[in-house]
């Protein structure tokens, strides 16, 4: 008669040393997998924001050029140049819009760029930013 070398209670203990760490193995993958989707996320929303940033820049450079006409920039609504901008938003960020406000106070300018995109978890999303213009003397 023929004896094994474990005893009989300790038949499948390797088996199921084996699919521990299987499982160990696989959340492990589950999670790094989860986390480049998180960082997936953070770099494209960060791009977008960096972009809102830029083109906001770009539109005080726009009005700095265009100090004689700053009152028509307001809500964007007779200028060619602001319209090219919102036209520029529109094309570089998901739903974008961009809006200019413009308040005279004597020879200053207080001026508000807003501006809006709608992020890949469908929500709103906007970047504001106020400057004061003010004519060299």
């Amino acid at each position: 008669m023929k004896h094994s070398a474990h005893p009989r209670h300790a038949r499948g203990f390797v088996l199921i040393e084996v699919m521990v760490a299987l499982l160990i193995f696989m959340l492990g993958v589950l999670g790094m997998i989860g986390l480049q989707a998180a960082l997936t996320r953070a770099a494209s929303d960060s791009k977008v924001r960096a972009d809102a940033s830029y083109l906001a820049s770009e539109m005080v450079g726009r009005l700095w050029s265009d100090m004689k006409n700053l009152s028509a920039y307001n809500s964007c609504a007779s200028t060619a140049l602001c319209k090219e901008w919102q036209s520029k938003v529109a094309a570089s960020l998901p739903n974008g819009t961009g809006d200019v406000s413009v308040t005279i106070n004597g020879s200053d300018a207080a001026v508000t760029i807003t501006i809006g995109w709608t992020g890949p978890d469908q929500q709103p999303h906007q970047y504001v930013t106020s400057t004061n213009i003010v004519p060299n003397s």
